[in-house]
């Protein structure tokens, strides 16, 4: 019989969920750029802009506890503390008074980035793929379904370096709340069971150096840990 594929297939990338042995199989990773007032204006923009969005790939997933490689081509990794939102149902065009309905749950994550090459695409007008999506730049923490917590509207959103305070603010503060950013996002594509969106950074992005451990906590929703080797 005739193989049907010349290369075994990859590993289907997941995160775990909170208190359950299943995991949730991930599809696509979204990500929203500038969505709290204070890290655009730390990052020299505007407050209020229409949501943007970039990707990564979903093989970049990091899972809680876990030692990564410092990417290489940086010296200038920062950390980006983010609210994560797990797509349970899919759709296009959805409503802003629809769109929670589509959750399936929420996670702390961390969008890592390699700041310096993002200066750098953003001085050449060039795309950001570099600077976001490398390898084991998508740390994600277990998922605590919606069906369990609701849907979380404000609660502190922080990130700790090696036990010291780099961020700390509230997801109250998101300029495009939850149902917007799925309404504004599934007029671009098409959302998925499996796609995962992380919901932008607070003020405070800072460095990563070799060697720290790297700690984004949300209440209600745990933490997720990262030690650069």
């Amino acid at each position: 019989m005739t193989a049907r594929y010349v290369l075994p297939l990859p590993a289907q990338p997941s995160v775990a969920i909170a208190g359950a042995e299943p995991r949730f199989a991930v599809r696509r990773i979204f990500c929203v750029g500038r969505n709290y007032a204070e890290h655009a204006r730390e990052m020299g923009n505007d407050t209020r802009e229409p949501p943007f969005f970039f990707t990564k790939p979903a093989d970049t997933l990091v899972a809680d506890g876990a030692t990564i490689p410092y990417p290489p081509a940086t010296a200038d990794l920062h950390h980006e503390a983010e609210l994560v939102v797990a797509i349970g149902m899919g759709g296009a065009d959805i409503p802003p008074e629809a769109a929670l309905s589509h959750v399936w749950g929420y996670a702390p994550g961390n969008d890592l980035t390699r700041r310096d090459l993002q200066a750098q695409a953003k001085a050449t007008r060039r795309p950001w793929d570099m600077a976001k999506a490398f390898d084991h730049s998508a740390v994600c923490g277990a998922l605590v379904p919606a069906a369990q917590i609701g849907h979380p509207t404000h609660g502190a959103i922080t990130c700790t370096v090696n036990g010291t305070p780099r961020q700390d603010a509230d997801i109250a503060d998101m300029i495009w709340p939850v149902d917007q950013i799925i309404a504004h996002l599934s007029a671009l594509v098409t959302l998925a069971p499996g796609d995962l969106i992380y919901t932008g950074t607070p003020a405070g992005v800072g460095p990563l150096l070799r060697g720290e451990t790297c700690t984004v906590t949300i209440a209600g929703l745990g933490s997720v840990s990262t030690t650069l080797a």
